[in-house]
């Protein structure tokens, strides 16, 4: 647009090099940046929460173990990521009902009640995985464990998912997208080699080593998560709702609301994305490099780094744990509420008030008090995650299946269906799934 072209244009020649501005340069620039922040929403929330505690346990434990060595996966999956997202949430923009809406009217109950069931189990473990981590992360803070810490955190997440609007959840959400930076804080601090680093990036090393390729199903299952679909279609229509949209004006999408979205889940995306790469690429460059490779939780490797690269640098660590856990947390309980509740028929939403929609907020509140009692009885955080990672696993790649063929069902998207590009590569990110899940059934039985 002429606004855009205008805010990047360069100063004029005479004025080069003095520091001056033209006049209302500033005031565009703003213009611009505002409008970004307003069409960033659901995808950029969605792409933050998928960097939750546990996935920032994985890719650390990658970059530990393996060094450099899956670095290119961030580059690899980040397309795969995108078109999954963006078709999730064209389901929700034009069918105006979240995924489990959808898959309820399209499939027998023997279908759909499963895949709701494991997700609000692998999501309720998350759940208390993310808790047992932000007490961690705020154990290596304040320098002695603070175990009850999860109760106060969980009780107060869980209070301004029922209390507060959805607007100011969502404005939350957005601020709280900040922690991520901590990551590429730390990658700095640890003053990579640019040409290993590009090696590394753009030169994919394979290996048939079951080390290896665990890590690579691993990093997988954490960035193609089922409760990212739940969430991102059921995003949409709470955004819509929030703009005074009708129940009939929730049918259909405008070709610019499909635009702004594709931007927002892309963005997204790519922060996603980014994080994960700056967490293998510090861990790479600290703990492998001095044959730290063990470790096997995110605080383990904030701990790690304190001593190789400095105070500092394990506390922006840790620091980021807390951040990304206290927003992970909600849309883990949020989305298994949103499964339940369109499912079943019930009403929902973190725009509704509470006794208007209670077994919606009842599935939140059960799956946080669950997430906190999990951390009390015993269970083994790394266990309980490799549980989720099976359910999750399993419930993937069959449930891509499905979202793929709504996307091009008329019923649903009526003359809006998914164009050839998302289409590949939907269906190329679903078949990386199945694989994905064969290679987990591999490296588990073979182990």
């Amino acid at each position: 647009m002429g606004r855009d072209r205008a805010a990047s244009a360069p100063a004029h020649p005479s004025r080069a090099g003095s520091g001056r501005r033209r006049p209302g340069t500033e005031a565009r620039r703003r213009g611009v940046l505002g409008k970004l922040a307003r069409i960033l929403g659901p995808g950029l929330i969605t792409g933050a929460s998928d960097d939750d505690p546990s996935g920032i346990g994985t890719y650390a434990v990658a970059g530990a173990s393996l060094g450099l060595a899956t670095l290119w996966t961030a580059v690899v999956t980040f397309p795969l990521m995108a078109a999954v997202q963006t078709i999730c949430a064209r389901l929700g923009l034009v069918s105006g009902r979240g995924l489990a809406g959808i898959l309820r009217e399209r499939h027998p109950k023997w279908i759909v009640y499963p895949a709701v069931l494991a997700l609000v189990l692998a999501n309720t473990i998350n759940i208390g995985a993310d808790l047992e981590a932000i007490a961690d992360a705020v154990g290596i803070l304040a320098g002695q464990p603070v175990k009850w810490l999860v109760v106060p955190v969980g009780l107060g997440i869980l209070a301004v998912q029922v209390f507060a609007s959805y607007r100011l959840i969502a404005r939350v959400f957005k601020w709280l997208t900040l922690a991520l930076l901590a990551y590429v804080i730390d990658a700095v601090i640890v003053r990579p080699d640019p040409a290993a680093v590009l090696r590394a990036t753009f030169l994919p090393t394979l290996s048939a080593d079951k080390a290896y390729l665990t890590t690579l199903v691993a990093i997988l299952g954490t960035t193609i998560s089922p409760y990212l679909f739940f969430w991102q279609s059921s995003q949409e229509v709470e955004e819509k709702k929030a703009h005074g949209k009708t129940r009939q004006e929730l049918r259909g999408a405008t070709p610019t609301e499909l635009r702004y979205s594709t931007i927002d889940v892309t963005v997204g995306m790519g922060v996603s994305n980014a994080i994960m790469y700056f967490i293998i690429l510090a861990t790479a460059l600290t703990l492998f490099a001095s044959g730290q490779t063990r470790i096997a939780t995110a605080a383990d490797a904030a701990e790690a780094l304190r001593p190789l690269a400095g105070d500092f640098a394990g506390f922006i660590f840790a620091a980021g744990m807390v951040g990304t856990g206290l927003l992970a947390i909600p849309i883990l309980s949020a989305s298994a509420a949103y499964a339940v509740s369109e499912t079943l028929g019930w009403r929902g939403g973190l725009d509704e008030k509470w006794w208007r929609a209670r077994p919606f907020y009842a599935v939140i509140g059960a799956a946080t008090v669950a997430g906190m009692m999990m951390d009390f009885v015993g269970i083994r955080a790394m266990d309980a995650l490799f549980w989720t990672a099976v359910l999750n696993g399993a419930v993937a790649p069959p449930l891509l299946v499905l979202i793929m063929l709504a996307a091009r069902d008329p019923k649903v998207m009526r003359p809006q269906p998914i164009g050839p590009a998302l289409t590949i590569l939907g269906w190329t990110a679903t078949v990386a799934m199945f694989l994905a899940l064969f290679g987990f059934a591999y490296t588990s039985l073979a182990s």
